[in-house]
């Protein structure tokens, strides 16, 4: 059942990040809602507090998901070196390139603040204090003879039950019960145009493809292990080179047995890795990646070596 159940979901891994990514929003939104949102009810102040309680969140959030997106850094690291200049020979297939990339990365960004909008506004509390003050006149049963501003403060003060005199609950129910319509409309249009919008990508997208089916999954699959691989060997690769550098500063690195002599850096040599460095272009087509890896590749210095039994004194 297990294996099946893993059969079913590989390759799925975009459309269940987003499921996930879509609870989690939900969740966060009831929390923040319950815990942190409490509607000024005066005049002037409902519509930017519920304004910013509505955009602010989903603003973040999409600056979140473009932050969290290796694709993004992928896009833009490393744009103004002069390598890359001279890599770009193809400009309109590179823009083409560029364009694709930020569509797929904007689609994977607005998962979070596009949920968090919807569920905000099938809510409806944030724009019932939003637009309370704005609801027509003939929706407002009391003295016509009211002025504007009254009217308006009036109005405002709706969406607390306890501010709003007795005379009027009735209107007061009204206007709350039209707010929450329009507000709750609104929410499950956006979900409609979303999904729709979505789905006609996707068809697009497969159609204009020069893959069929299958040739498309083994791509996909090809691609994840190649990244997978690929992390495994840049962490093993990188490990390996510091290791060089760690033995040639202290004798040895972690994990050795039997190690019959430790070096002795001078105070001159620890000084030198010491401190902060940036990246320090070595030639053409290498860097320093560290203090430690420039004082290796450079030093000549005679070495100080100590003799000794370290291996009893790791077993101590």
């Amino acid at each position: 059942m297990i294996s099946l159940w893993l059969t079913f979901l590989k390759g799925k891994e975009v459309v269940i990040a987003n499921a996930i990514i879509a609870i989690l929003t939900i969740g966060g939104q009831q929390l923040f809602s319950f815990f942190t949102f409490s509607c000024p009810c005066h005049v002037g102040q409902n519509l930017i507090y519920g304004l910013a309680f509505l955009g602010v969140p989903a603003l973040i959030l999409l600056v979140v998901g473009y932050a969290l997106n290796n694709q993004t850094w992928r896009l833009v690291t490393g744009k103004r070196s002069p390598l890359q200049k001279e890599t770009t020979r193809n400009r309109l297939l590179h823009c083409k390139l560029i364009c694709f990339v930020l569509c797929s990365i904007t689609g994977r960004a607005l998962v979070a603040p596009v949920t968090w909008l919807a569920v905000t506004l099938i809510n409806g509390s944030y724009y019932v204090c939003a637009m309370s003050e704005y609801v027509s006149v003939h929706y407002y049963g009391a003295n016509p003879n009211v002025t504007a501003s009254e009217r308006r403060r009036i109005l405002a003060a709706f969406p607390c039950s306890q501010l709003v005199p007795p005379e009027l609950t009735r209107a007061r129910d009204e206007v709350i019960l039209l707010l929450r319509y329009q507000s709750q409309v609104a929410g499950w249009l956006l979900i409609a145009v979303v999904v729709i919008t979505v789905f006609l990508s996707y068809c697009l997208a497969s159609c204009f493809s020069p893959l069929s089916f299958l040739h498309f999954r083994y791509w996909s699959s090809y691609v994840h292990n190649e990244q997978e691989l690929f992390d495994e060997a840049t962490d093993q690769h990188s490990r390996l080179y510091a290791m060089q550098h760690v033995r040639k500063f202290f004798g040895f690195v972690p994990g050795s047995e039997n190690v019959k002599e430790i070096r002795i850096p001078s105070l001159r040599e620890w000084q030198a890795i010491s401190g902060l460095a940036f990246l320090k272009r070595v030639d053409e087509e290498h860097y320093d990646y560290s203090l430690l890896h420039d004082w290796a590749l450079k030093d000549g210095s005679t070495s100080c070596i100590c003799h000794c039994e370290v291996s009893l004194l790791l077993n101590k």
